[in-house]
């Protein structure tokens, strides 16, 4: 099971996809957007990802109750304002996938209505993110399917039934290549709440991949999701905590994203395969297990008594499991004290 993006093959079978979220963190500024996708590669991450929308396309203009956050990182935040704040304008998009191509980072990004998705195909995206609150956009995630490029879907908030309807859409409408990314849509989100066990439980369920969209603090969350099977793992990215933008709190910064790429990928190659096969790194430590020594010099001929040989390192002699089969068996030749054991040196039992 592979889902090939830009030419990057995303499964089981190799490392992790890391994907820096961009998001609100260019803080209003293009420049700060674009240094900000060249420290992600800089940092090792696989793709950059935006989000394209504007406070229009998201949402009305609207003092009523409805449009008022109340608690949470934008308490007191008219919907329409934070999204103004947060949007990265439709005018930046060529400059910033123009930018990313000429790094080499894959670049892609989550459109939040048909515009966006027709905003993206111009510009060639790779592929198409679906956030946690569009899984239930049925019309968006068939639009953005019928590209028929590959789809990553994220989790949050749904139930069993509103991801099988997402990804029944999402194929019906063309999409052949569906992620799914388990995610815990708070911000940020509580560690003791991560839930990663459902992440095999995705690729289970539905036969997709799966991955983690992570909106904990820090790494270990993301690192351990790949322990358990996450091929992608996705993050926000961005410059600087302190610059305070409208996801900074729950984002990585660069020194962070960096030990992110590198630690996720050694939990992948720690993971290794199943079996019984002895490591190549094992084999020099091969002459340090136990085995059964000589411990007395001893004549050609003599009858080896259990104060002859004894159970010690190095692993050179023969296995301990031979211990009492050695006992009242003679001696071929002359024995010195420190001699490792082995069938020549010792005749064999009467018949």
């Amino acid at each position: 099971m592979t889902v090939m993006i830009n030419g990057r093959a995303i499964g089981p079978g190799h490392e992790p996809y890391i994907i820096a979220e961009l998001s609100a963190n260019h803080n209003g500024s293009l420049e700060r957007a674009l240094q900000t996708i060249e420290a992600a590669h800089r940092c090792g991450a696989d793709a950059i990802k935006l989000q394209t929308y504007t406070a229009d396309t998201l949402t009305i203009d609207c003092d009523a109750p409805d449009f008022l956050i109340k608690g949470g990182l934008w308490d007191g935040f008219k919907l329409y304002d934070l999204y103004k704040w947060a949007e990265t304008p439709y005018e930046w998009h060529q400059e910033i996938f123009n930018h990313a191509r000429k790094l080499g980072i894959t670049i892609f990004s989550t459109p939040f209505d048909e515009t966006a998705v027709d905003l993206l195909e111009d510009l060639g995206t790779p592929a198409y993110k679906i956030a946690s609150f569009e899984i239930v956009d049925l019309p968006l995630i068939s639009y953005a399917a019928s590209t028929g490029k590959p789809m990553i879907i994220s989790t949050g908030m749904a139930s069993e039934e509103e991801i099988e309807e997402a990804i029944t859409t999402a194929h019906e409408a063309g999409c052949k290549d569906v992620i799914l990314l388990h995610c815990i849509s708070s911000y940020p989100a509580p560690i003791e709440q991560a839930n990663l066990r459902q992440i095999p439980e995705l690729t289970r369920r539905f036969g997709v991949i799966s991955g983690l969209s992570d909106h904990t603090m820090g790494t270990t969350a993301a690192v351990t999701a790949v322990a358990l099977g996450a091929c992608v793992i996705e993050k926000h990215f961005t410059l600087n905590r302190q610059d305070k933008g409208p996801d900074s709190e729950f984002s990585l910064e660069p020194h962070e994203m960096e030990r992110l790429c590198v630690d996720a990928k050694d939990a992948w190659s720690a993971l290794g395969e199943v079996g019984y096969k002895r490591k190549e790194a094992e084999e020099e430590s091969m002459i340090f297990r136990r085995s059964v020594y000589f411990v007395n010099d001893l004549p050609a001929g003599a009858v080896i008594s259990r104060d002859d040989i004894r159970r010690i390192r190095p692993g050179m002699g023969l296995a301990p499991k031979f211990f009492d089969h050695l006992i009242g068996r003679k001696t071929n030749t002359q024995i010195q004290k420190g001699t490792a054991t082995s069938w020549d040196l010792i005749s064999q039992p009467q018949k």
